[in-house]
């Protein structure tokens, strides 16, 4: 074969980089990237009020979807029924709306 040398291991996986290096070794890889942008002026760091500014304009845009809320919301609810029959001792199946009355 044209390409016999050590390329994957048993599970079938590359064992060449990044995503293939343990955990320490991508930190420290990671941790010198962040320290040349930093150097070099290319990174960014936000401000509280900048980060304040993009975290509304980000809710903002995701509002929007009403679809998207209604089902967040749905789930949510699910959620918290589930839990508070679990806590009651009851089985939580119910229909999914206000936790369902385990009758």
């Amino acid at each position: 074969m044209a390409n016999d040398h050590a390329q994957v291991n048993r599970q079938g996986k590359s064992e060449r980089g990044f995503a293939s290096m343990d955990a320490g070794r991508q930190r420290e890889i990671a941790s010198k990237g962040g320290k040349a942008a930093h150097e070099s002026g290319r990174a960014h760091e936000f401000s509280s009020d900048e980060a304040r500014v993009a975290g509304r304009k980000g809710g903002e845009a995701v509002s929007r979807d009403r679809e998207h809320m209604s089902a967040i919301g749905r789930k949510g609810g699910e959620a918290s029924g589930s839990n508070r029959a679990a806590r009651d001792g009851r089985d939580g199946g119910g229909n999914g709306r206000n936790g369902g009355n385990g009758a």
